[in-house]
């Protein structure tokens, strides 16, 4: 279940926002000032995060400092392009401008939780599937994962998008760019195998085909 840590001094907005993000499926923590949030940003790492920016204590602003790694929207009634900019190039992922309409935002957060972060490090990370770009070691589930030259690629490419359905095109297109084995006739083996070793490695199946069309990562 993937945990949301709704940061909001606004009683009725929390407790608004969390009976829809529990219904939705989602685990939810409140922080009710920047103090508040820090704190239990220190004990806990949810994978994403709804802050306000006027807050008791801390000010929103102040907690985004803490919150490496983890996406953030913003959550805010403060309308200025300024504002947005600042946050934006602070480390949030997206801004919401309050009043919001909810189902903007469930869609906002579902798109952010199926985007892979690029930490400082170089890694890029889907779930518990980390990738790192710079030693091309694949872990999941904290097992790493031996990879063909090819079976990276397909995966790189498919954790770089992880938000959309790569095509067969694309993936031939990097592979022809990367690999000398990037043919239409092998990439079906290719995604097999690759499959079958992250499910041997993290227990579940992490790629989806979308029938006629490509394929996706797949949310736990």
């Amino acid at each position: 279940m993937k945990q949301i840590l709704i940061v909001d001094d606004d009683i009725h907005i929390g407790n608004m926002l969390q009976e829809v993000l529990t219904k939705e499926g989602y685990g939810v923590s409140r922080a009710y000032s920047g103090t508040e949030a820090v704190l239990f940003l220190s004990r806990n790492r949810p994978n994403l995060i709804l802050l306000d920016l006027m807050l008791p204590g801390l000010s929103g602003e102040d907690v985004l400092a803490h919150t490496s790694g983890i996406p953030v929207i913003v959550v805010s009634a403060k309308a200025e392009i300024q504002d947005k900019v600042s946050l934006l190039l602070d480390g949030a992922v997206d801004y919401v401008t309050k009043p919001f309409h909810v189902q903007e935002l469930l869609a906002r957060i579902q798109v952010h939780l199926r985007t892979p972060l690029i930490s400082e490090n170089h890694q890029l990370i889907f779930e518990d599937l980390t990738l790192d770009t710079d030693t091309r070691c694949v872990t999941a589930a904290d097992r790493q994962v031996h990879l063909t030259p090819t079976e990276y690629v397909i995966l790189k490419t498919l954790m770089e998008n992880a938000s959309q359905v790569v095509t067969k095109s694309i993936l031939l297109d990097h592979l022809s760019k990367q690999t000398p084995d990037g043919t239409e006739n092998s990439l079906k083996m290719h995604i097999s195998n690759l499959r079958k070793k992250l499910r041997i490695a993290g227990g579940r199946d992490y790629i989806e085909s979308v029938w006629g069309i490509g394929f996706t990562l797949k949310t736990s």
